[in-house]
């Protein structure tokens, strides 16, 4: 008997990494529907192979992403039963949000209710995309950091079966708002990948290596090959995840 496909639901789905992730499961015979709660529907929404599997809602108000969330996990929608994986790739910049207060909001505070609300219901997987380097002496005490190692911990807390970090370095790839300082840095890693590929991969990975990195750690928990319930996926284990180990 073939296994039942996994159904999820992705959070930043019309972000960098978010966008590739929904574009990842639905194109895996192993996940089943894609719900997404965005401000805009996904470019997937427009396909008509991928949209077939995917579940997208469309609310502007970001204080109803949780609502929605809670309505989708306790009463389903294209499925009956809750979603077993829910991932989380949300973010934005300080300058997009007008601050840092209002980037604190959706960083870390929203994300926080997302990984309550997706417990509470009895949610099996998390995965969180977060960042390297954050708890060093120095990068922790920078609001970014904190942000990020604030979701982390109350993932961590809460205790899901599985919970899945990732970890990437500079995230590379066209955004629609880019983070301050991030083309110099996209320049000097491509200038270290000239030299180095391993340097490269270490400074900064391809945003839909991040993403199908997510998916295949999320496909191998399903599967009982996580190698840790709490499962921290740090910059090597994402290339391998996502580029030299994706066979699908």
């Amino acid at each position: 008997m073939a296994a039942a496909s996994i159904t999820s639901a992705v959070f930043g789905a019309t972000g960098l990494v978010g966008a590739h992730i929904v574009t990842s499961l639905l194109t895996l015979d192993a996940f089943g529907t894609v719900h997404t709660i965005t401000r805009r529907a996904p470019k997937q929404a427009a396909d008509a192979v991928l949209s077939k599997k995917l579940d997208a809602i469309v609310e502007k108000d970001t204080e109803l992403w949780v609502p929605k969330l809670n309505e989708l996990l306790t009463a389903g929608s294209k499925t009956a039963a809750p979603p077993p994986a829910v991932f989380s790739a949300l973010g934005t910049t300080r300058l997009a949000a007008g601050g840092i207060a209002n980037q604190w909001k959706i960083d870390h505070d929203l994300n926080v209710e997302i990984a309550r609300a997706a417990k509470a219901a009895g949610v099996k997987t998390f995965v969180f995309v977060s960042s390297a380097g954050t708890r060093s002496l120095v990068a922790r005490m920078l609001p970014y950091s904190k942000m990020k190692n604030g979701v982390e911990d109350t993932i961590k807390e809460l205790d899901f079966d599985q919970a899945i970090i990732l970890q990437p370095g500079l995230i590379l790839g066209d955004r629609e708002v880019e983070h301050q300082g991030a083309g110099t840095f996209k320049a000097l890693v491509k200038g270290v990948g000239s030299i180095s590929k391993s340097w490269h991969d270490s400074l900064g990975q391809d945003a839909d290596v991040i993403a199908r990195a997510a998916a295949h750690a999320a496909l191998l928990a399903s599967q009982g090959k996580a190698p840790s319930k709490y499962w921290v996926v740090d910059t090597a284990a994402i290339v391998k995840l996502g580029r030299d180990e994706w066979k699908f």
